[in-house]
């Protein structure tokens, strides 16, 4: 297990005991503290000093996410490896269930399962297995490149070592969807598991996650995630099949995402943020998917955005289109929730 922290002292205690309660199976935490001003140090020192299975390393200066993922994957031995940023938690029994698929499907490289969200207390865990999904890599990936997003939170995943030690760790070139493009990756290596009806990590919500205070905004979010595709189609997609089909999909799903979006921010009266980061989405949308231009998402916005222009306010009222969306949201989290389930296996 690798716990990067960067000014999460505070949140290392909880983290650290959330591994160390771990059930059934044999576990070794290595915290990286990247040069943290909060004394995250001094905390890690203490929890090492209380716990032999603790270990830590301290920076002497800030190296980055990207580099303290890497150092602290590149030393850790065992046969399976987390990665855990200090804010997050796992469930009780989340590492027994996940190693329980892996040792049943050797094909698989990488399990994943469901991360709660949460701010201060997380809710109690879902711990009863419903079932398991396995997929071959080449069709979890088919079905990623068809959906255009990233279904896996970082605290819910577990790889086998020896498949970290194939990927490399993270790619310097992603350091805002290295996660996704790590998925991807894996799936070029093996099959992917799912462990189904149960919560397996829970992930803070706050103001200083890395996604919302240092990558904020849809557009850089966006072209980051189609970035990640490009490189992985570039350099990792030999053995599957129809690249250039699956390539064109997830073109066309980004594409699709960000025209989306563009008319959500133009139909219920913008501001001139919203105008601004509309009209980089719509221009994103037709650079990475040419075709997008003469789509019918494109030609609502058109039509939005030329009502806008001409004063008639706005389409919907803006609670309304607030509303809408709170609902889009729901149905989205309630499918990704539910996300694997087809084509369960039965535990043996």
């Amino acid at each position: 297990m690798v716990v990067p922290c960067y000014n999460y002292g505070h949140f290392l205690p909880d983290c650290v005991q959330g591994v160390l309660s771990q059930d059934g199976v044999d576990v070794d935490v290595l915290i990286v503290d990247d040069c943290s001003p909060d004394g995250s140090a001094e905390v890690a020192r203490r929890l090492a000093a209380e716990d032999p299975r603790v270990r830590v390393i301290v920076h002497e200066v800030n190296a980055g996410h990207i580099a303290t993922y890497n150092e602290g994957l590149a030393a850790v031995d065992g046969d399976y490896v987390v990665l855990l940023s200090a804010d997050d938690l796992v469930t009780p029994g989340s590492f027994q269930r996940a190693t329980a698929l892996l040792e049943a499907h050797p094909e698989v490289v990488m399990v994943h399962g469901f991360a709660r969200t949460f701010t201060d207390v997380p809710p109690p865990a879902r711990t009863e297995v419903r079932s398991w999904t396995v997929w071959p890599g080449a069709e979890w990936i088919g079905r990623v490149c068809r959906a255009g997003g990233n279904p896996v939170a970082t605290p819910e995943v577990m790889l086998r070592n020896e498949t970290m030690r194939k990927l490399g760790g993270y790619d310097t070139r992603a350091p805002h969807a290295g996660d996704f493009l790590m998925w991807l990756r894996a799936a070029a290596l093996g099959g992917i598991g799912r462990v189904n009806g149960v919560d397996q990590a829970y992930y803070r919500v706050h103001g200083n996650n890395m996604h919302t205070s240092q990558f904020a905004g849809a557009d850089t979010d966006l072209r980051k995630r189609h970035e990640a595709f490009e490189i992985f189609f570039d350099e990792d997609a030999g053995s599957v099949p129809d690249v250039d089909g699956l390539r064109s999909a997830a073109s066309l799903a980004v594409a699709r995402e960000a025209l989306a979006i563009a008319c959500s921010l133009i139909e219920a009266g913008p501001s001139e943020d919203d105008r601004a980061l509309a009209g980089r989405l719509v221009a994103l949308a037709e650079e990475i998917y040419p075709p997008a231009a003469s789509s019918r998402l494109r030609q609502r916005y058109g039509r939005l955005a030329q009502r806008d222009a001409e004063g008639k306010g706005p389409l919907v009222p803006r609670g309304v289109s607030a509303f809408n969306k709170r609902v889009r949201d729901h149905v989205e989290w309630r499918r990704w929730r539910r996300n694997g389930v087809e084509s369960a296996v039965k535990l043996p």
